[in-house]
This record gives structure tokens, sequence and C-alpha cells, in this order.
């Protein structure tokens, strides 16, 4: 049986390497998936080590107020949030890197003579994932908590600092603007 996540915190503040390292590898893919759908591929892992690395500073700070989850997502969603407005201010272009992972999941499907539905379903998830990324700041990171993550709306609360009012309505907006930009798709995948 696996420790739970508050015996884990606690032997980690108390400097057991392994317990840290337990936590690591227990919540590492859903931080990974949380950058991967707010950075995108290429930057992920980076942000996520980088949230890893915050946490292992702060975690003397940890005071047990949330759960440990709660507590990584918002460092997750934090770095996230830098790490765009880094690009943003050095003018790089956050499509630039999605194009080039479009084109490996291209050569890959095709290296691998994938059924044209299986390549089309790609090609869906692709363009989705780019509308995502598209989505103004505030919007994308409920959107992804809410419908990526899976959380419910009093995690996410937890975690942005927001009420749970504000995150129905900007999970709503998001996904009305995702449909508005995804609609030219209608009927084009089946």
């Amino acid at each position: 049986m696996e420790q739970d996540d508050v015996a884990l915190v606690h032997a980690s503040q108390r400097g057991d390497r392994d317990a840290f390292g337990a936590l690591i590898s227990r919540h590492a893919p859903s931080i990974l998936s949380l950058a991967t759908r707010m950075m995108g591929p290429a930057d992920a892992d980076d942000v996520a080590q980088e949230t890893f690395v915050a946490a292992y500073k702060a975690l003397a700070a940890f005071k047990f107020d949330s759960k440990f989850s709660t507590w990584l997502y918002r460092i997750g969603v934090n770095k996230c949030t830098d790490a765009l407005r880094a690009k943003k201010s050095a003018g790089a272009s956050i499509d630039g890197a999605v194009a080039a992972d479009d084109d490996t999941v291209a050569a890959q499907a095709a290296d691998h003579q994938t059924p044209h539905w299986e390549l089309e379903q790609l090609e869906l998830a692709g363009e989705l994932d780019r509308e995502i990324r598209a989505l103004p700041d505030l919007y994308r990171e409920s959107f992804i908590l809410k419908h990526v993550e899976g959380l419910d709306y009093d995690e996410m609360s937890a975690i942005l600092g927001v009420n749970r009012d504000t995150l129905k309505m900007r999970v709503y907006k998001a996904r009305t603007l995702l449909c508005r930009s995804l609609a030219h798709l209608e009927g084009t995948y089946r």
C-alpha cells in the first residue's frame, strides 16, 4: 500500500528525499499533462521540472491547509503562466513550436502506416490543442483544469484563488470560444 501524500510530505519535510521522489512519481503525470496543455509539448518538460523544483524549495512552508495536489497544481499553473508571459514579452511564437510538433506527429503517423481515420484523429487533436493554447490565459487554465485534468470547481478554486461562479463562467466562455474557433471543422472528421 502506497503512503498517502500527507505522510510523504511530512517525511519530505524531515529531509527524506525518497519520499519527495515518491511524490514526484505520483504527481508527475498530472503536472506534465497540465504543462503540455498550457505550454505545448516543446516546453512542458521544463515547466514541469520547474514546478517540482519550486515545490521542493517551498515544501518546508507547506501548511496542509489544502491537499498537496492542489498546492502543486497551483505552483504548476503559476509556472506555466510565468513562462507564457516570458515568451510573449520575448516575442517568441507559441504556434511555431506547435507546428514543428505537428510535423513530427504526422511523420510518426506516416512511418507507422497509420490508417486514415487515426491520422484524422491526430490532426483533430492537434487542432484542438492549438485552439486551447490560443485561448486567453484565464480561460485556458480554467478549461484545462476542468476538462483535461478533471478537477472539480472547489479544487480549481483552491488552486487559482478564484470563486466557483467566476470559474464556471471562465470554463463556459472557453468552451464557447473553442466552439467558434473549431466551427470550420464541423463535418470534416467522421
